[in-house]
């Protein structure tokens, strides 16, 4: 049996109206002096593809429209509700004040590893990715609810940040939709 490839309009993609009224996944995605603008643009792409609820661009992080960006996202930058804040710190203490669970994406001591943390039902998610040479600042790790490492086995211990996103969206977005309603 051969498996045909669907074109781009078997896919049932959401239109901009109908992304914005949909349910969107309990995760807010916060970037902490991302320098990349590809970086950014793949983060927003795959906010889109897996409903994320909202993008916090901080420090040095560029803002869309900019046509890095935009090559990258592909659209998602219109889709993906996003705000920039200049303080990282100030947007995590806001959202532990609405209860919103702010957990780091670093090697730490003390981490959990992804494979093993089970998200709460009801429960809503931050998850801060940091610079791609500097990682998440120190005093953003110590001020969250935790921190989240993805196990890796190699000889680098090092992935690209939208390689990262990647993985910890998708396995929060897939261990949330399999929660009992």
């Amino acid at each position: 049996m051969v498996n045909r490839k669907l074109r781009n309009s078997e896919l049932d993609r959401k239109s901009l109206s109908e992304f914005k009224a949909a349910k969107k996944t309990p995760i807010i995605v916060i970037l902490d002096n991302v320098r990349s603008l590809n970086n950014i643009g793949s983060i927003f792409r795959t906010a889109d593809a897996f409903l994320i609820e909202k993008i916090y661009l901080c420090g040095i992080t560029a803002t869309p429209p900019h046509k890095d960006i935009q090559k990258t996202a592909l659209g998602a930058t219109d889709t993906v509700d996003w705000e920039y804040a200049e303080d990282v710190l100030t947007v995590v203490e806001k959202l532990q004040k609405e209860q919103i669970h702010v957990f780091s994406v670093e090697q730490a001591e003390k981490a959990q590893m992804l494979n093993s943390f089970t998200p709460q039902k009801g429960q809503k998610y931050a998850l801060v990715f940091g610079n791609e040479v500097k990682g998440v600042q120190q005093k953003v790790v110590s001020a969250g609810d935790g921190v989240i490492e993805i196990p890796q086995l190699g000889s680098k211990h090092s992935l690209n940040i939208s390689v990262s996103a990647g993985v910890v969206l998708w396995d929060f977005f897939a261990k949330i939709s399999a929660l009992p309603e």
